[in-house]
């Protein structure tokens, strides 16, 4: 989803093989009204290394989570080359601890690495 979507509309899934912009140039920083937005990063250890099946079934669960938070997510990107995710968020208090919760009862091995507040 981009940064000029309004709350309430469906996430748009993409994917990208070979992206050339870095994450700080995709990534949303504020929102419609120039509010900052917070995000977090998650890390899920060797998943790029599994099978194809797993790797399908863990990005799929963490997909019906974000849908799940779909009017406060913003942005998500799955990195995995280094097994990295990271969200955007709109600033709903406690979001930031709430949804990676969520993503770490579907994904145990998921690990919240960091979070800026915005």
């Amino acid at each position: 989803m981009d940064d000029h979507c309004a709350p309430g509309h469906a996430l748009r899934h993409t994917i990208a093989f070979h992206t050339t912009e870095p994450l700080w140039q995709r990534a949303p920083t504020r929102d419609e009204q120039g509010r900052p937005l917070p995000d977090f990063m998650m890390l899920i250890p060797r998943l790029g290394t599994r099978p194809a099946r797993q790797v399908r079934t863990t990005l799929q669960a963490i997909a019906e989570v974000l849908h799940q938070y779909r009017d406060a997510v913003v942005f998500a990107d799955m990195n995995l080359r280094i097994n990295v995710l990271w969200v955007t968020v709109r600033p709903v208090p406690g979001i930031c601890l709430e949804l990676p919760a969520a993503l770490k009862v579907r994904v145990p091995e998921a690990m919240l690495v960091a979070h800026r507040a915005g």
